[in-house]
């Protein structure tokens, strides 16, 4: 009994955290989130 919370709540934890990383991402809209850094300089 106390695995199978055990493992119910790690699969809420792991659905909850995908929601919001796909909240965060834009869900694909480029326009909602800073570009990342490509190239540096070092000079």
């Amino acid at each position: 009994m106390d695995s199978t919370r055990q493992f119910v709540d790690k699969v809420q934890d792991t659905q909850r955290k995908a929601k919001n990383n796909k909240r965060r991402s834009g869900n694909g809209s480029q326009g909602e989130h800073l570009p990342g850094k490509q190239h540096s300089t070092n000079k």
